[in-house]
């Protein structure tokens, strides 16, 4: 009977090649930091305790990456080896460990399911075979039996002539990690003590040591630079989008779309180029996004079209709406059926009630709008005071005219009409025509100044 699973994640290092002030495992992968995309992954194997082991920049993981896992800390880098016996305290001495790393960040659940399944409850090492191998542990055979594995700088020329690699990824027996790890030797090229060490002396205990080679090698790719980080951001991009296009939506180029979230969707969606996608992103039947549009935590509904150049946050539209181009819908914003949002207008923690209109030059901030009303070019709902937010309400079927500016908080009865150029400071009743604005007045007799004529 297969014992019981734990997971070690080793995440201390710096990542100095990355060049960052951020530590290595925080760099993200379709909107997720690498290490949080390998503890997800972990949880799905359903383990009974996963341990990430942190050290540089600690405070930031901690503070950025929040999942229920037993956080361990390694105050010293003295190697892989090193790294796992930090989190030896928390491992019972039953069962088998899994050890991940959480600068290896598409790692799938389906490889490490076969990786278990090949060691059972002996050792399993998933590894590679890469066109060039340079800079990677060298898996050794003997008469196809895996007896060791070399680094790179401890390698003589023969070893170096082997492709196949080591990726790191290991399943080891618990009863045996505990001697194993504290008969390390940090005498190496490297002067750390190598996690990889275990398998010489697994052969040494005459315990089995199962090789299983990654379909694909992004599936254990470790990133290292920003080179690296950008390669697999496109695999993992590539993927989703491929996965989008089975499943029935139109991606009109997808080399230029990102997925950084989850995205749920109907029939007949057609999403142009250059599109972004973040958080949590629902998308009607029929809906269209035009090109280069920035969706994040948004949710759209049926028939509605966003135009060119728009950005969403956190809002709420609902079906047959027309949105854009170059607008942009702040957080709180809740649009109805048929609302109309023209260009250059921001709405925020703004609900609009349906078929009400907002097409052009508008900002629209703290306000309840009802049905069918329409707001003019240059309407400005002046919300804040400097210290305080207030609220504006427009009831129904309201026209509002062109560079009104409306003095919160305020209250805009049903069929309202304000005159354009009106600034509205007081509550104005149902049906009235409110006009708010200075006499136009010519002065006789004036005269333009100019300047003098110098030639």
């Amino acid at each position: 009977m297969t014992q019981p699973l734990h997971i070690v994640i080793l995440a201390a290092g710096k990542g100095t090649r990355m060049y960052s002030k951020m530590p290595k495992v925080l760099h993200e992968i379709g909107g997720e930091p690498m290490v949080a995309r390998v503890i997800d992954t972990a949880k799905s194997l359903n383990p009974q305790s996963i341990c990430v082991v942190i050290g540089h920049g600690k405070e930031q993981v901690l503070d950025k990456v929040k999942r229920d896992v037993v956080w361990v800390e390694q105050t010293e880098q003295l190697g892989t080896g090193h790294a796992v016996k930090m989190a030896l305290p928390h491992l019972p001495k039953e069962g088998r460990t899994l050890v991940l790393y959480g600068d290896v960040p598409l790692t799938d659940t389906a490889t490490l399911e076969a990786l278990l399944e090949a060691a059972g409850d002996e050792v399993g090492l998933l590894t590679d075979v890469l066109d060039n191998p340079t800079g990677y542990g060298r898996i050794i055979r003997e008469s196809e039996k895996v007896v060791a594995i070399v680094e790179e700088k401890d390698a003589d020329a023969a070893q170096k002539a082997v492709k196949e690699t080591n990726t790191g990824i290991l399943v080891l027996p618990n009863a045996k990690l505990e001697g194993w790890l504290g008969s390390l030797s940090s005498n190496n090229a490297q002067g750390e003590y190598y996690l990889t060490d275990l398998i010489a002396l697994a052969n040494s205990d005459g315990i089995a040591v199962h090789p299983v080679q990654v379909r694909a090698s992004h599936l254990a790719a470790g990133v290292n630079n920003k080179v690296q980080l950008a390669e697999l951001e496109r695999i993992f991009q590539t993927e989703q989008a491929q996965e989008l296009l089975r499943a029935g939506v139109t991606l009109r180029d997808p080399a230029r779309f990102d997925l950084r979230g989850r995205l749920k969707h109907g029939q007949d969606v057609v999403i142009d180029v250059n599109v972004v996608i973040e958080g949590d992103v629902e998308l009607g039947d029929d809906v269209e996004i035009g090109a280069n549009c920035m969706i994040k935590n948004a949710k759209i509904g049926a028939g509605t079209k966003i135009a060119p150049f728009t950005t969403l946050e956190d809002c709420e539209i609902g079906a047959s709406a027309a949105i854009g181009p170059y607008a942009r819908l702040r957080p709180g914003a809740k649009l109805a059926d048929e609302v109309h949002i023209g260009n250059f207008v921001e709405v925020k923690n703004t609900s609009m009630g349906r078929g009400s209109k907002a097409n052009h030059l508008t900002y629209l901030g703290d306000a309840e709008i009802g049905r069918k009303t329409n707001i003019g070019a240059g309407t400005i709902t002046a919300n804040y005071d400097g210290v305080n937010k207030y609220k504006t309400v427009i009831g129904d079927e309201v026209r509002i005219g062109s560079d009104t500016v409306l003095v919160a908080p305020v209250t805009v009865g049903n069929r309202v009409t304000t005159g354009a150029g009106s600034t509205i400071t007081k509550n104005c009743a149902d049906g009235e025509l409110v006009l708010a604005r200075a006499r136009q007045t010519v002065i006789q007799g004036w005269v333009r100044p100019e300047k003098e004529n110098k030639n």
